[in-house]
């Protein structure tokens, strides 16, 4: 068609004209279709087989090469378990499936707190505030709050709101900010989000132009971050953080990194922290956040501060700083791009399944921010629900309020609760043969390190999988115990480790606890037991320093 068209044009003399260049252009893109493997078939009208329309091998390739462990096989696993429980299926050596495999609280018994679902009751259901016994179901600075909001919500909750979150809920969440760290902060630079997740695809997505841009990430670090930069086609620097040192994080180290980084072609553009640490529960100190941000400035990184296990600190010698403190602290507030990162997932409020949560924006030219804006517009808002809530977290009730002394009882038993259960947790797991296991100074959860037997070790690469994927498994198929192998966070060569959450109620922790301990003793007995020697710490992180 291509040539008969070109001979046709040519003999007609007019190759510069309008229709010829159109006629050339269709017999272009008709001869792609007909040289392409994947072009449109016409059925049986067609000289080979139809083609499927859709296959793994015509989607997005970053998809199927990125990987989020945190919901991965073992959970596949886990849930096809749980259905076969429910459904009388399958036998069993246990009645019910334990999700430790991630921080959702809400699931294992955790009780919301109340304050903020009577406040979001009003807000969804606003003609009660009209009802003439609303005082005698409602506190009164419950009533208070949820008019506030009603009134300042155009369209109340089934409206859409501004993109970048409510103006009333920005200012709320603003007000907090400053009243935590002692600096002004401005709802401009707020924008609410559907938990943190999206503010870090809107900050890979704003970031990574080209396939040699890269970021910094801590290993062990949360998958999301690996998912994402995969995802947009980043490149990951890994920086190990220290076992040996409490999961301490060393800025020479850094140094190396990002040259190496750079020696290698990268463009590195930012830099993740994750404070306290995912999944290593580390608290940073005030002169190790002074370390990173000198280090942002001179190597010009825009630092991302996921900040959302800010409440969780269960140590008395650690103290939580936001990294927008200390800039400010500093004076580098303007020289250090930062992004703050914030959820009502984690902390003692665990509202996974509302989506609720924001990122500040500081030393952000404007026009960079507008760029911001827009991708938020394109999502058009975050939910309603997720920001009432968000604000709330950030405004709870204070001290002479009706709901104080409630909130107060509630908070304090979710955090005194959590605090023993990971004592509990990482004082059995140092008592298994093999395992050790840093304090959890804050989030919700241990990583403990596992040595396991060379046989266990030969066997998973038999399977061609990870060694501390094959404990997991195993771990699951005899408790129903659902943890995450190590391997999907990122650990140093040589090591094998497992992240679980403390999360199981006070009366379920003990239980898990003495399963977790026989199904060990049982694991290393089957595979041959251990040698007397232990492996030394390796330095490299499962390869990433490849880049």
């Amino acid at each position: 068609m291509l040539r008969r068209t070109l001979r046709k044009i040519g003999s007609e003399g007019r190759n510069d004209c309008p229709r010829s260049r159109s006629l050339v252009a269709a017999a272009l893109r008709a001869n792609r279709w007909m040289t392409n493997s994947e072009a449109p078939s016409n059925g049986s009208n067609g000289a080979g087989p139809r083609r499927a329309p859709l296959s793994i091998d015509t989607i997005n390739k970053r998809v199927i090469n990125s990987e989020y462990a945190v919901r991965g096989e073992i959970v596949q696993l886990a849930q096809k378990i749980a259905r076969d429980l429910e459904e009388g299926k399958a036998s069993y050596p246990f009645d019910k499936v334990v999700w430790c495999n991630i921080g959702n609280p809400q699931i294992l018994g955790q009780k919301p707190i109340t304050y903020f679902r009577q406040v979001l009751a009003l807000c969804e259901c606003p003609q009660l505030l009209s009802h003439p016994h609303i005082r005698e179901v409602f506190p009164e600075d419950v009533i208070a709050r949820a008019e506030l909001l009603v009134k300042a919500i155009p369209g109340g909750l089934g409206a859409y709101s501004d993109s970048a979150g409510a103006l009333i809920i920005r200012q709320l969440v603003a007000k907090s900010i400053a009243k935590r760290d002692g600096y002004p902060a401005d709802a401009e630079n707020i924008y609410m989000t559907d938990g943190a997740s999206p503010a870090v695809h809107y900050m890979m997505d704003l970031l990574l132009r080209e396939p040699n841009d890269s970021m910094m990430v801590p290993i062990p670090q949360y998958p999301l971050y690996s998912a994402t930069l995969t995802l947009y086609g980043g490149r990951l620097v890994p920086y190990l953080l220290d076992e040996g040192a409490g999961w301490g994080l060393d800025v020479a180290h850094l140094r190396q990194q990002i040259a190496a980084a750079r020696a290698s072609g990268l463009c590195v553009r930012a830099m993740v922290v994750i404070n306290p640490g995912n999944p290593t529960g580390q608290c940073l100190s005030y002169q190790n956040m002074r370390d990173i941000l000198g280090f942002c400035r001179e190597e010009q990184l825009v630092l991302i501060a996921d900040e959302v296990y800010q409440a969780n600190i269960y140590v008395g010698n650690k103290e939580f700083f936001s990294f927008k403190k200390v800039a400010c602290d500093m004076g580098l507030l303007k020289d250090v791009p930062l992004v703050s990162l914030h959820s009502i997932s984690k902390g003692f409020v665990g509202e996974c399944g509302r989506r609720g949560g924001y990122m500040e924006v500081t030393g952000f030219p404007s026009e960079v921010k507008d760029q911001i804006l827009k991708l938020a517009s394109i999502n058009l808002c975050p939910n309603l629900s997720g920001q009432i809530c968000c604000a709330l977290m950030m405004n709870p009730p204070q001290v002479g309020e009706a709901s104080y002394e409630q909130y107060r009882a509630e908070k304090s038993a979710i955090l005194g609760s959590l605090k023993r259960r990971a004592e509990l947790l990482v004082s059995a797991l140092n008592r298994l043969e093999g395992v050790t296991c840093n304090a959890a100074e804050g989030a919700l959860y241990a990583f403990p390190k596992v040595t396991l037997p060379e046989t266990a070790v030969q066997a998973a690469k038999e399977l061609g999988k990870q060694p501390d994927w094959l404990y997991c498994k195993e771990l699951l198929e005899a408790t129903g115990i659902v943890v995450v192998p190590g391997s999907g966070f990122g650990q140093a060569d040589g090591t094998f480790h497992f992240r679980t959450t403390f999360l199981p109620s006070e009366e379920d922790i003990g239980r898990v606890v003495q399963a977790l301990g026989d199904f060990h003793s049982e694991f290393i007995q089957k595979y041959g037991g251990l040698q007397k020697k232990q492996p030394a710490l390796a330095t490299a992180a499962n390869g990433d320093n490849e880049y």
